[in-house]
């Protein structure tokens, strides 16, 4: 049995729905196929449980330190399974909010394991879309376009492989029934940094090890060095420039032994959980690109700018491709995806000009270039940092740690990067992507009236003080 549709999307994350929408606005006939739930890794084993999780921790926090709001409160206890149950809550009420936009744009859903076959009698070149359902009927979809977005899974350490019990990786994380009391977090990433923050919230005794010289490696160093000294004061153990000495792993019934080694001193760690965060790898084996002339390099399937692989009629997007690997950028891909294979020429934005966002405490968030890349392109910079503590609305929120760094290009004035740690900055880190977009100078931001009392105010302080002329500061 077969049927053709104008799009087949293998894979229904937030790249894949997010690009089946798109080409259905487009009047394409559009369907997707998927093997577990539509939503992906972001609904279901990211994005939104594990904010839904650290949401939980900020608020037992906030609650423990409520007397500097002359607030008294006794007891305040954590029900951990009330926080999972709450969790579930939100990803059940989004999952079904996925499907009604399937149904509302008229896409078809196929479940099962999707694989792509060669030129056949469906088909005189590759694409097909063979896909084996539970019961075991094959159905075979024949598309005029193919967008792969098969997503990413966690990438194993190898001498530190997963269990589930002892050894987590973050899906197994989100599946903890209780909360441990210590945990050694391996990988001191966008994922280890959160799991970090949150476990520590919620009052677990957290060491964090990553073998680069600091947290964050891919931001600015001078945010980085604030989020470790501002985990250290909240009672975490960092330990960078650090490896774990995998051959030494003990796994014992309630606790896990190993050593982790610093230049030349080894120490000895036994705790209750070991969570492995070491980054994440492409969900592309076995969906048949054997099959076709698609290239994959390091891992992670080979794409232009428009998201084309190396036959033009088949598209990849999201984790799937490697780069930034954010649920945002896969869903600007999947949209890049589809406007193209429907004839029109999309927006396709740079990496440097997608917003980056960690959901700790306090957030970092970034956009464009840190100060040594810049330098390192032979660019004269200068750059402005202002701390939340001379802020009035952080002061009324009784949340001053952090900063707002911005890099400007000395002779253009163009912004090259805006760098933030701080309360909610993920939240008005747009209107840096925004000024990026439009290419707006500091001076430009700067002139835009910034409500007060907000948060957002330090951004347009910022600006300005790039040239001397921070008004508040």
């Amino acid at each position: 049995m077969s049927q053709t549709f104008d799009t087949i999307v293998l894979g229904g994350g937030i790249g894949g729905y997010t690009a089946a929408i798109r080409a259905s606005q487009l009047g394409k006939t559009v369907a997707i196929v998927e093997r577990d739930k539509l939503g992906g890794t972001c609904l279901h084993k990211g994005c939104i449980p594990s904010k839904a999780l650290l949401r939980s921790a900020e608020l037992f926090a906030l609650m423990k330190e409520s007397e500097r709001f002359g607030i008294e409160a006794e007891g305040v206890r954590v029900d951990y399974k009330k926080v999972s149950e709450r969790k579930q809550a939100i990803v059940e009420q989004l999952y079904q909010g996925v499907q009604f936009l399937m149904k509302k744009n008229k896409i078809t859903v196929f479940q099962g394991n999707g694989r792509i076959i060669g030129p056949s009698i469906f088909s005189p070149r590759s694409g097909t879309v063979s896909i084996e359902q539970e019961d075991g009927e094959i159905l075979n979809m024949v598309p005029d376009k193919l967008i792969i977005a098969t997503g990413s899974r966690p990438r194993v350490l190898p001498g530190l492989e997963t269990d589930g019990i002892r050894v987590l990786n973050s899906d197994e994380a989100l599946r903890m029934e209780e909360l441990p009391e210590s945990v050694l977090i391996v990988g001191g990433g966008v994922i280890g940094v959160e799991w970090a923050s949150m476990l520590s919230d919620f009052g677990v005794q957290v060491t964090i090890v990553e073998f680069a010289q600091r947290l964050l490696p891919a931001e600015d160093e001078e945010v980085s060095r604030e989020l470790e000294r501002l985990l250290k004061k909240r009672g975490v153990t960092v330990r960078t420039g650090t490896s774990v000495l995998t051959d030494t792993v003990v796994r014992e019934p309630d606790s896990v032994k190993l050593s982790v080694k610093r230049r030349e001193e080894q120490e000895e760690l036994q705790v209750q959980k070991v969570l492995v965060c070491v980054g994440r790898q492409a969900n592309i084996e076995d969906i048949g690109l054997h099959a076709t002339d698609v290239k994959v390099e390091n891992g992670f399937i080979k794409v232009n700018a428009n998201m084309q692989t190396a036959e033009s009629h088949i598209y990849a997007v999201g984790d799937c491709i490697g780069g930034l690997q954010l649920a945002h950028a896969a869903a600007h891909e999947g949209i890049v995806a589809a406007e193209h294979g429907s004839g029109q020429s999309p927006h396709s934005t740079p990496a440097h000009q997608v917003p980056r966002c960690v959901y700790s405490r306090p957030e970092v968030a970034s956009i464009g270039y840190t100060e040594s890349q810049a330098r390192d392109q032979g660019r004269k910079v200068k750059t402005a940092k202002l701390a939340f503590q001379g802020l009035g609305k952080a002061r009324v929120l009784g949340e001053t740690d952090g900063f707002v760094k911005v890099v400007a290009d000395e002779e253009s004035g163009d912004i090259l990067g805006v760098h933030m740690i701080g309360p909610q900055v993920t939240d008005y880190i747009s209107e840096a992507a925004l000024a990026s977009l439009l290419q707006a100078t500091p001076w430009e931001v700067g002139q835009t009236i910034h409500p007060h009392p907000t948060l957002s105010e330090i951004l347009g302080e910022a600006m300005l003080a790039v040239d001397g002329k921070s008004i508040s500061f």
